[in-house]
């Protein structure tokens, strides 16, 4: 399942553009042989898709929660769409995210959405660089109350991070939940081999042998 579920997103992002290869200058002065932008999921159909390929992998996973929690900016269309799709799996799914400086006016505070106290919740994201989102998150989270049990993202790079670190194995690790995700790179590579595509096989290996995860 998780294997026709991966191969079914790469061909989806690639058809949409959202995975490129080529070369590309990440914002860490990295050249990478592969892109993922996923701020170019914003049509109604789009997104519609990305709701249903995480809430295929959340449903997969059986992991048991109440609420997705989306960091801004990009984590509010995400726990959105998702909520939907899995409402469609008859989950009733609470969406919770966070502004990025607390409102001073009206309600107040920093957080929209249900409540989090006594709620297990699963951070949603489209990728974890330095963990930055996710380390905000989760800390306004737990001064909510609520229990952090998951996070899902749609893309695992398998990279270390600039200290020679994964934050996801720092996160898995540390604060002992699952971190989910879509597809992986690994998952890419073996798509790529499958569609004989050797040259960028190679570009990603060599890649990979350079800045990979263990």
């Amino acid at each position: 399942m998780k294997n026709n579920l991966s191969q079914e997103f790469i061909r989806f992002a690639l058809s949409q553009n959202i995975l490129q290869f080529g070369e590309f200058t990440l914002k860490s002065g990295r050249v990478s042989p592969y892109f993922f932008n996923a701020g170019l999921f914003y049509t109604a159909e789009q997104l519609s898709r990305l709701g249903q390929f995480y809430a295929q992998t959340l449903s997969d996973s059986q992991l048991e929660f109440d609420i997705l929690f989306g960091p801004a900016y990009k984590g509010l269309p995400l726990a959105t769409t998702t909520a939907v799709a899995l409402h469609s799996q008859e989950k009733n799914i609470s969406v919770s995210f966070n502004r990025k400086e607390a409102k001073q006016h009206g309600e107040g505070g920093q957080l929209i959405g249900a409540p989090l106290k006594g709620k297990r919740v699963v951070i949603i994201d489209d990728v974890i660089t330095a963990g930055t989102a996710y380390r905000e998150a989760k800390q306004q989270i737990n001064e909510a109350g609520g229990q952090l049990v998951g996070l899902i993202i749609a893309l695992n790079r398998q990279e270390i991070g600039l200290n020679n670190q994964s934050a996801i194995k720092e996160i898995e690790e540390q604060d002992k939940i699952p971190v989910l995700s879509v597809i992986t790179l690994d998952d890419i590579t073996a798509y790529l081999r499958e569609e004989n595509k050797q040259a960028e096989v190679e570009k990603i290996s060599a890649y990979q042998n350079q800045y990979g995860t263990s």
